[in-house]
């Protein structure tokens, strides 16, 4: 497997734009296209938060359905969520101006929204952004870069990333883009990611693959506890690299779920990195745990502890709150077991032994936890399972964004 530039549309027959309709920025696209020239299988996981979005309950019933894919159409600065039976029809209207515009189904029409929850989209303008994007759509590395950006809220840089491994003789490219930064507390999914690949593959396989790999990505990252009324991850395969079809159980299956992971992976850290008014990224790995399912929540109660995001935040080697979080997570350990590490690109400290703490040193300590990715390592000494975690630190830049979020 290899990394290549490119985003959306480094897969074989895949277009994308992104234009400026004006939705609810101004000098800033945030409508976003991704096309496929070929009809594709879609997979998709989904919010579970009990208020949806009026987006994740059209594109569940697509995708539940099972009838080929052809576009994504998503739009940035409101969410299109807590908005009835209008939001609903705006979907509709939505999906049957990218039909007429591209001439292909209604329910080939697959859509995201992202921004403000509770206020109902300007679907004049969301029309118009529809026939613009039809209009620029194209698959140069270029395109899928800029639909990256039109799907940024708070976000401060574009996310995506590309890969190619071997599959019966065939280059197959997996490709994705994603946003999130704030309202980050995924239970299925993440905020929005969006994925191609020119992959042969079953409907049931790609699901498959997808359904798993959310768990150990996705569903390992969080910014502040909220989980969103819009997390959608969704996977469109045209077919088009020529291989053969891949069917679960097989060794090509195997090798493209590894590369589907590399990807997710990729943009669920980078979602984590970029949470709101967020300076570094906090990763946080359980090792010697008893179960597999232990060190999940062992991770993702340190990864979500506001207390410990505050000490990264102020480079403060402030264990005793690693040990905290791990207590309350429901997973049974013995805290005199335990032992604790910082580290970073700047080197890498124990901190405690056995649940109590070493003589360590503070300017050593501060200097790892100052850099712009740390990890915390704890283990437990009860098992050979681990699990990794991924969030970020809690700064005032997180209030200042949120307080005046709607304006």
């Amino acid at each position: 497997m290899k990394e290549i530039q490119g985003g959306v549309t480094a897969s074989i027959g895949f277009e994308a734009a992104g234009v400026a309709a004006e939705i609810k920025y101004q000098g800033r696209t945030d409508m976003a296209i991704v096309y496929s020239e070929a009809p594709c299988v879609a997979a998709g996981t989904f919010t579970t938060n009990v208020a949806k979005a009026a987006p994740v309950t059209w594109d569940q019933k697509l995708v539940k359905e099972g009838g080929c894919v052809h576009a994504i159409i998503v739009n940035s600065g409101i969410a299109n969520a807590c908005t009835g039976q209008e939001g609903y029809h705006y979907c509709e209207e939505t999906a049957k101006e990218a039909a007429r515009a591209l001439n292909i189904p209604v329910d080939s029409v697959l859509l995201g929204s992202t921004g403000v929850i509770g206020k109902q989209l300007p679907i004049d303008r969301i029309k118009a952004g529809v026939s613009m994007l039809a209009e620029a759509k194209c698959g140069s590395m270029e395109a899928g870069n800029e639909a990256a950006k039109a799907i940024m809220t708070t976000d401060t840089c574009e996310k995506e990333l590309a890969v190619q491994v071997e599959i019966q003789g065939k280059t197959v490219t997996i490709g994705g883009m994603a946003k999130g930064s704030g309202m980050i507390h995924p239970n299925m999914c993440t905020m929005l990611s969006f994925i191609t690949t020119d992959a042969a593959i079953t409907k049931e396989a790609l699901q498959k693959a997808l359904s798993e790999d959310v768990d150990d990505t996705y569903n390992m990252i969080s910014v502040d506890g909220d989980t969103s009324t819009n997390d959608t991850v969704l996977v469109l395969a045209n077919g088009m690299a020529g291989n053969e079809t891949i069917q679960e159980g097989t060794e090509a299956y195997e090798i493209f779920r590894e590369a589907l992971h590399a990807v997710n992976e990729y943009l669920a850290k980078k979602i984590a990195g970029d949470g709101e008014g967020a300076t570094a990224l906090f990763e946080v790995h359980v090792v010697g745990a008893e179960t597999k399912e232990a060190a999940v929540k062992l991770a993702k109660s340190v990864a979500c502890s506001n207390l410990t995001k505050t000490a990264i935040a102020g480079h403060d080697a402030n264990w005793g709150r690693i040990i905290c979080a791990m207590g309350y997570s429901g997973a049974q350990f013995d805290p005199e077991k335990v032992d604790l590490f910082f580290e970073s690109e700047a080197g890498k400290i124990q901190i405690a032994e056995n649940g109590v703490a070493l003589d360590f040193s503070e300017e050593k300590a501060t200097e790892i936890l100052s850099q712009s990715v740390v990890t915390a390592t704890a283990d437990v000494k009860m098992g050979n399972q681990e699990a990794t975690a991924w969030g970020c630190d809690l700064t005032h830049g997180y209030i200042e964004i949120n307080a005046d979020y709607r304006s």
